[in-house]
């Protein structure tokens, strides 16, 4: 497996939890309340122009819209569990399916493109048991900055789905 990059999982760094999961790891309890579900990343005011003294990216948002597909499944099976996928993803905002593949569209708080890229290509897999998800795999991902999905929208480009929100059929 790969080495991650420090700081890409929960609990590596104190100031860090990943945005999905409230509370970050388990038996991580501190007398002065829960800890915050979401950190506003911003600027060291001592960095400076140096490479090395690089300043801690702003937390954005990002659309992203995760294709998978795979052998066929019934309807009903794979209905709930794109509706169990929503319950337990905080950011979802909609998904359409048919027997053997499903578009899920939602948005992911992250430092950068590669980090919300990152959480898109494990969505799938880690939700398939919780969520009783079909073994399909991920046949396309975008992922654009929330000022890109805007304009897109407004120029009749990339227009949500015409039933947003919850889960529909195609």
């Amino acid at each position: 497996m790969a080495s991650r990059r420090p700081g890409t999982l929960p609990g590596e760094t104190p100031e860090r939890r990943l945005t999905s999961i409230s509370g970050g790891r388990a038996g991580d309890d501190r007398p002065d309340g829960p800890p915050p579900a979401v950190r506003e990343l911003r600027a060291r005011p001592d960095a400076g122009d140096r490479p090395d003294d690089r300043a801690e990216e702003q937390a954005r948002l990002w659309h992203v819209v995760l294709s998978v597909a795979g052998r066929t499944t019934p309807l009903p099976e794979l209905r709930s569990g794109l509706e169990q996928l929503a319950h337990d993803h905080s950011f979802f905002l909609t998904a359409r399916y048919a027997e053997d593949h499903a578009e899920i569209r939602y948005w992911e708080q992250a430092r950068d493109l590669h980090d919300a890229a990152a959480v898109a290509l494990r969505l799938w897999g880690e939700h398939k048991a919780s969520a009783n998800l079909p073994p399909w795999e991920i046949v396309g991902l975008e992922v654009v900055d929330r000022a890109t999905y805007h304009q897109r929208v407004a120029e009749g480009f990339g227009t949500p789905p015409p039933q947003p929100g919850g889960v529909h059929p195609y």
